[in-house]
């Protein structure tokens, strides 16, 4: 999805929200959006709950505009990892439709349409489903294992419809406050976990690297081998130097996880800008050489890795990097 999907829903929430202070006449939501939860006894169900409070809150002020069934769909087909059920391009279209009747109906003028013209009928199916696909969905397929769907939908509903919902607000809060706090103790945990298995597969390799013919190693630790030796009386760049390279990062397993190559376009940068072993690496290089470096995670990304990934954290990585000149 671009960001500029999610982008336009979010706007759509914000223009509503700032249009009108009341919630409009409520429709009744389809039947297949909500299968009411009689108690929340579990884990799942509380947060679930909790969830749905906040997202009714979020679009109280279209919640008239929203087909339920047709937003627990794109949800749930969000959460199985399909592809939307709503393409972008319909979806932007329901996105401007949505926001000119917002307009519309809160008294604001509309290029285009005449004072008193009525506000245009939004399809609310779509509306659902764009809501789903773009924003809900991608939003909270990351806890899918954590949400349970139907006390999602009987909080949503409840709450359109003006009921009375199970629970407050102060325990919505300290429902989705421990869940969180939950979740990160989980989180660091496999972090840390992730840390030492990779600090030990890249000390493993670099240990057994090292004896290879060619492979150098420098007092900090970085590894290299020349597979291109350039000029040897060429221009070498500073650590502060900013130089123009091709390179290709991989992860130990073969992984690509970066490459101009495959960009088809060389990139500028600062050697100061980029990780230890960059800076010390390309410093070593006369331009038009090009290397091969191993950099142990830290001096690559260190504990932290790339979040959301691809980098672990401790990840040792191998760059092929070809200096192609040291710029003024």
């Amino acid at each position: 999805m671009k960001m500029g999907m999610r982008g336009a829903a979010a706007s759509v929430l914000i223009l509503a929200m700032g249009a009108t202070g009341t919630v409009m006449s409520q429709q009744p939501a389809a039947g297949a959006a909500a299968k009411e939860t009689s108690t929340l006894t579990s884990q799942r169900e509380k947060v679930g709950y909790a969830i749905g409070l906040d997202v009714a809150n979020s679009f109280a002020p279209i919640a008239d505009e929203i087909d339920l069934a047709a937003l627990r769909r794109a949800v749930t087909n969000a959460f199985e990892g399909k592809q939307p059920l709503i393409s972008q391009e319909e979806a932007q279209k329901t996105d401007q439709s949505l926001r000119t009747a917002m307009a519309v109906k809160s008294g604001q003028p509309v290029p285009g349409m005449a004072p008193g013209t009525p506000a245009p009928k939004v399809d609310r199916e779509k509306v659902g489903l764009m809501l789903g696909s773009y924003a809900v969905g991608p939003s909270l397929a990351q806890l899918k294992d954590d949400v349970d769907l139907d006390a999602m939908f009987d909080a949503i509903q409840t709450a359109f419809a003006k009921g009375t919902p199970k629970m407050t607000a102060d325990q919505a809060k300290a429902t989705m406050e421990a869940f969180m706090a939950s979740k990160q103790a989980d989180m660091q945990a496999k972090a840390a976990a992730q840390a030492g298995t990779n600090r030990a597969e890249g000390n493993a390799f670099l240990a057994e690297n090292k004896k290879k013919p060619n492979v150098v190693t420098t007092a900090s630790g970085l590894q290299y081998q020349v597979l291109r030796p350039g000029a040897s009386d060429g221009p070498r760049p500073m650590p502060t130097s900013k130089v123009k390279v091709h390179y290709e990062g991989k992860l130990l397993d073969g992984t690509v996880f970066d490459s101009s190559y495959q960009r088809g376009q060389p990139i500028d940068f600062g050697l100061d800008q980029v990780v230890k072993g960059w800076s010390e690496g390309v410093a070593l290089m006369p331009v038009g050489a090009k290397y091969r470096f191993w950099i142990p995670g830290e001096l690559a990304y260190g504990e932290q890795g790339t979040p959301g990934g691809p980098i672990g954290p401790n990840a040792t990585l191998t760059f092929d990097v070809e200096l192609l000149d040291v710029l003024p």
